[in-house]
Order: C-alpha cells, then sequence, then structure tokens
C-alpha cells in the first residue's frame, strides 16, 4: 500500500437524540499504544458517562478493534467502525460518550445514533491523503540553485526554505521512488559530482 487515507489531528461532535447527548471524538492513532491513549483519556474526561464506545482501525497488520461498552451488541461499537471503513480511513481511532437522557433508544435507534454521531465527527475532520514518500538533502553552487530548485520542482518535490552558506542546502519531500529520476538528472546538471541523501521511505502526508 503506498498511499491511503487517514486524519490530521483530532476533531470532535456532539448530536442529542431524545434527551440522549452522543459525543464524538476522532483522533489520528498508528500504533494500538496511541489508541488506547486516546480512549483512556476520553474515560477519565467523561468517567460519569452511561457509556464510552469506539473503534480503531489501524494499517500495520490491519488490526482493528470495538467495544459496545455496555451497549447492546452490535448496535455501538460495530456502527462506529463500519462509519470508519465507509469513510475509507485508516489509523484512527474514534470515540463516541453517551450521556443517557431517559428514553430507551431500542437497538435500531443506538444504531442510527451512534453511525450518525461518528459520522459527524468523521465530517468535522480535516482528511489527508498519507504517501509513501522519502525526504533528500542537496548541497549546491549557487550558480546551480536556481535549476536545481526547479529540477526538484518538476518532479513535484515539497522543498523547505533553502539554506545559504558556503553553498546552498536543498531540504525536501517527494514521493518515494521519483528519487531514481531524479538522481541521473542531478548529475546531469553537476556534472557527476550531485550528492543527494535520501532517507529511508515513510509515510506522511502528501
Amino acid at each position: 500500500m503506498e498511499t491511503y487515507r487517514t486524519i490530521s489531528g483530532s476533531a470532535d461532535s456532539e448530536i442529542e437524540v431524545k434527551r440522549s447527548r452522543f459525543l464524538s471524538h476522532i483522533e489520528f492513532a498508528d500504533t494500538e499504544e496511541r489508541a488506547l491513549e486516546v480512549l483512556n483519556a476520553i474515560r477519565a474526561k467523561h468517567r460519569t458517562a452511561s457509556h464510552n464506545v469506539y473503534a480503531y482501525l489501524l494499517r500495520d497488520g490491519g488490526r482493528t478493534r470495538y467495544s459496545d461498552d455496555g451497549e447492546p451488541a452490535k448496535t455501538a461499537g460495530e456502527p462506529t467502525l463500519e462509519a470508519i471503513r465507509h469513510a475509507g480511513l485508516l489509523d484512527c481511532v474514534l470515540v463516541t460518550t453517551r450521556y443517557f437522557g431517559g428514553t430507551l433508544l431500542g437497538t435500531g435507534g443506538l444504531v442510527r445514533a451512534y453511525t450518525a454521531s461518528a459520522a459527524a465527527a468523521i465530517e468535522a475532520a480535516r482528511v489527508v491523503t498519507m504517501c509513501l514518500c522519502v525526504r533528500g538533502e542537496w548541497c549546491v553552487d549557487y550558480a546551480l540553485y536556481e535549476q536545481a530548485a526547479r529540477l526538484l520542482a518538476g518532479l513535484d518535490a515539497r522543498c523547505d526554505a533553502p539554506e545559504f552558506a558556503d553553498r546552498v542546502r536543498l531540504s525536501f519531500l517527494m514521493r518515494s521512488g521519483v528519487e531514481r529520476e531524479l538522481e541521473p538528472k542531478a548529475q546531469e546538471l553537476c556534472r557527476g559530482g550531485a550528492k543527494i541523501c535520501f532517507s529511508e521511505p515513510f509515510y506522511a502526508p502528501f
């Protein structure tokens, strides 16, 4: 998998159904440890709530987990998980806190309420596409700076602000694999003297 969708940061939503309040929180989490940290923080914040339902999907290993947290089976955690799947997201955890309003919603009502609350949090989140990328560093002479910058721009690299010292240091992010296209062009520009250092591939918004 070279790309996948997730969210940046976190987002919250709140809906009310027959006086029951449903507060949903979605947050980026790329490990099970991080997902559980988010869950425990929500539980601590809403320790007097009737239920803290959750679900998470992780890219690494395809790990999924959900809990109805005392609601009838398949009325809360599973709809939350399905809302995340429907949005095509990975590496996120979604927790919905319910404060009971005194009126029973029934199994169908609970499914609709938890689905709507999860969907509202997802709608409020900033969805990003994560790509397999590499970070590169390239030092060039001042005379070659503008040409090197144009070369990187032509390969859709995202460049940081250049550092000007005895030479110009260019730091950039590009999709993994594109560096193989950059290398020969850089060598041609620098007459065989180009030295570019690349990181190992990693996932980043791009």
